[in-house]
């Protein structure tokens, strides 16, 4: 297998350090944005059947991996925004973007904010263009029609929170094998010694409450979505984009990839079958193919 353990770093006008993995000798330029509670780091199996094919770029986001955070984000634009200056940095002037779950909402936001850069969007199993809301839970732990709409309330959250900062404080591994195997490896699973290495890499995570803050405000479209206003900003994406939904991802519905369907002129839902919501473990083939004939 590739390897793909030698970090590079550059620093941002605002401090902080984005570390990331560079591999390929195509001449096109892909952008692997990951998701959350992981890093680039989790992106090697695709590398590893791509690089002959193009030049890959993939980031840590801010407080993922080995990237710093000095400042707390508040929205997936603020990642955004850090990876536009990335690129301009190491001097990437045209590329095409593959977001996973929360990345696909940043190269959703990025793909707005710098449309003459991006040349075609894919998004693997992503949040939808209205974000990714946390429902208050009743008495019981079951949830309610009431949505949480502050940092505060997001980090008291006692099921799909708090155990997870506890797990993070505690670097508790298990833990975290337990909630993937649960939601996301529940067909198949990666080899023991890569599944020991994502494990590692979910405990280097030091912005959960922030980016699941993030994720619950996330919202380009021209409606509210239960927490606030859309910012407007779907009309801006001008890239073609390829959205890949799993039949079977438990983390993200099928409705959150037709309603961005909905709202993005130019793109298309294609449908991973027997996949949940990591294709590079579950539908490699599939994933590949679709890749090969978009890019």
């Amino acid at each position: 297998m590739v390897n793909f353990n030698n970090l590079k770093s550059v620093t941002l006008s605002n401090g902080e350090t984005l570390t990331y993995r560079e591999e390929g000798l195509g001449n096109k330029v892909i952008l692997l944005i990951h998701g959350n509670m992981s890093s680039s780091k989790h992106w090697d199996i695709l590398v590893d059947k791509i690089k002959n094919k193009f030049k890959i770029i993939a980031v840590d986001m801010r407080g993922f991996g080995g990237s710093s955070y000095n400042k707390p984000i508040n929205s997936l634009n603020d990642f955004a925004k850090d990876i536009e200056e990335f690129l301009n940095i190491i001097n990437i002037e045209n590329c095409s973007v593959i977001g996973w779950s929360t990345g696909g909402g940043v190269a959703l936001e990025l793909a707005a904010n710098i449309s003459e850069k991006i040349e075609k969007v894919v998004l693997l199993e992503s949040v939808g263009i209205k974000g990714y809301p946390i429902a208050k839970k009743d008495k019981n732990g079951l949830p309610t029609n009431e949505l949480l709409k502050t940092k505060e309330e997001i980090a008291e959250d006692p099921i799909q929170v708090k155990p997870v900062l506890e797990a993070l404080k505690t670097n508790n591994k298990e833990f975290y094998r337990t909630l993937w195997n649960a939601a996301i490896y529940t067909h198949n699973k990666p080899a023991d010694d890569l599944y020991e290495e994502y494990l590692e890499d979910m405990l280097t995570q030091r912005n959960l409450v922030d980016v699941d803050y993030a994720l619950a405000t996330f919202n380009m479209t021209n409606e509210n979505n239960g927490v606030n206003d859309g910012s407007n900003k779907y009309n801006l994406v001008k890239a073609p984009v390829l959205i890949l939904q799993g039949d079977r991802d438990y983390v993200v519905p099928m409705s959150m990839a037709e309603e961005t369907n909905k709202y993005i002129k130019n793109s298309k839902v294609i449908v991973l079958k027997d996949s949940g919501h990591s294709p590079m473990i579950d539908s490699m083939s599939q994933l590949l193919d679709e890749l090969n004939k978009f890019l």
